[in-house]
């Protein structure tokens, strides 16, 4: 009897952190959504200069 309560409660905290787990995920799938959206409305809005891109200095071996 004392296994089957150790499992039970096993068995509920891996529910709760798999929830805790989803829970962050769909947090961080919104926060970058509204960071795609806010990148997209600024590029947009800045596309009428003619600056077409950063300058980069190549890449050192």
């Amino acid at each position: 009897m004392f296994e089957y309560e150790l499992h039970r409660i096993r068995s509920a905290e891996l529910r709760r952190q798999a929830a805790e787990a989803r829970l962050v995920r769909e947090a961080v799938r919104s926060r970058r959504a509204a960071g795609r959206e806010a990148g997209h409305d600024a590029a947009a809005q800045e596309a009428h200069t003619d600056r077409r891109g950063r300058r980069r200095l190549p890449r050192t071996a």
